[in-house]
């Protein structure tokens, strides 16, 4: 018999939306520190993008370890551990002395806490949610969309008043107040209560099994496309307008304007996806958002940007939760932190190209075309990759015409 839904699951989305609010705002207040860093310090945009490289890198690394260890401990110690050390990442790097240690700090240790978030907290909400799974996981990702209307002009701020170094601090410090007390409110699924148990209705399948598994090898690579797509345009937005003429107020108001968007999108792929079923909703994002990517290319005024940004916030986040979503109708719950975290290794790798390369197109030949360009390659290779995926039993989607059922149940 179907049990009734816990009334705290609603707090695990509320807690989990705030936590990767802050997180997230604050690794992606780097693009806004980005000029004003170089400015001061004589260090190239290549340099400081690397730190972001890094940060994805040991984020998607640290991802899979955190997974693992949520599994077997649960969330509430690792959510406290992970923000405990990307705050520490965070005061560190604003008192770097060589952009080196920047990189050290910023790029490893922000990237090692931050690795504790997103996974975990997602991994959490599947477990949480039978029906409505795909907006519950949209609303805390959601949260996470926020970031860019509220860290990213909150860093702007700072910045125009005080140095970098003293507006990174208090963004570090402020990590530290608001993740720690939210992560006491992040419990484990109640039918994973103890660390042992399983759902009587869950398959027996072991992580290995379920790594080596087809699906999770084309979600993974899929993940992996989606991220390099989205990761260069996203992380030199700032750059790119302001290179166009753009004021660098204007230039951050079109980052915020596609975290605008981006809640939007997130909630309505969310509501798609529990409607439409997770991966027709999902190939459909996939394309807008390669569409979108290119249209940044023809761009050169303030409106223009703002309308480009609406669709590119839209896809690419509205996308980004349906691929829990997908693991968990595919996955059993008891090893879910490891699956997410490993598709979180794949993203991130995805997520390390952008910043780099775009620094390094734009040291090399003073644009940011060729980063456009190779964005909608590698989208439209995304979605095409995502076309071959098979369930891994058949779900009553197609029969019911009404959205999946987790198809392992």
């Amino acid at each position: 018999m179907e049990q009734a839904p816990h009334p705290y699951r609603w707090v695990i989305v509320a807690a989990g939306a705030f936590m990767g609010c802050v997180a997230i705002g604050s690794i992606f207040s780097l693009p806004v520190f980005l000029q004003p860093m170089s400015a001061a310090t004589g260090w190239s945009r290549t340099a400081i993008s690397l730190a972001m490289t890094f940060d994805f890198i040991t984020m998607g690394i640290a991802s899979f370890g955190w997974g693992m260890l949520m599994d077997r401990i649960g969330p509430r110690i690792v959510l406290l551990a992970g923000s405990s050390i990307l705050g520490l990442g965070l005061v560190l790097a604003s008192r770097a002395s060589t952009v080196e240690e920047f990189q050290l700090f910023y790029g490893v240790l922000v990237g090692a806490g931050g690795g504790a978030i997103f996974a975990p907290l997602m991994a959490t909400v599947t477990g949480w949610f039978d029906r409505h799974r795909s907006l519950a996981v949209s609303l805390v990702s959601a949260g996470m969309g926020v970031a860019p209307m509220t860290v990213a002009p909150i860093a702007a701020v700072l910045v125009s008043k005080y140095d970098w170094r003293f507006a990174q601090l208090l963004i570090g410090l402020a990590a530290w107040v608001l993740l720690l007390p939210t992560a006491f409110l992040i419990r484990r699924a109640p039918g994973l209560a103890g660390g042992a148990a399983r759902r009587a209705d869950e398959p027996k399948m072991t992580a290995r099994a379920a790594l080596v598994s087809p699906q999770f090898a084309v979600l993974a690579l899929t993940y992996f496309l989606c991220c390099a797509t989205h990761s260069g345009p996203l992380f030199h937005t700032v750059s790119y307008a302001i290179s166009c003429g753009l004021t660098v107020t204007a230039a951050v108001s079109i980052y915020s304007m596609e975290g605008v968007s981006g809640l939007v999108g997130r909630i309505a792929f969310g509501l798609l996806g529990d409607r439409f079923g997770a991966k027709r909703t999902f190939v459909s994002g996939l394309l807008l958002q390669a569409v979108a990517v290119g249209c940044y290319m023809l761009v050169r005024e303030q409106f223009a940007f703002y309308s480009v940004a609406v669709v590119f916030g839209f896809a690419y986040a509205g996308i980004m939760p349906l691929y829990s979503v997908l693991l968990r109708e595919n996955f059993p719950l008891p090893i879910m932190g490891t699956l997410v975290g490993a598709a979180s290794m794949a993203s991130s790798m995805g997520m390390a190209l952008g910043p780099l390369a775009g620094g390094l197109i734009f040291d090399t030949w003073g644009t940011y075309r060729w980063l456009y360009v190779a964005s909608v390659v590698f989208g439209l290779c995304a979605a095409a990759i995502m076309l071959t995926f098979r369930p891994a039993q058949p779900s009553r989607e197609t029969e019911t015409g009404q959205g999946p059922i987790p198809s392992l149940r």
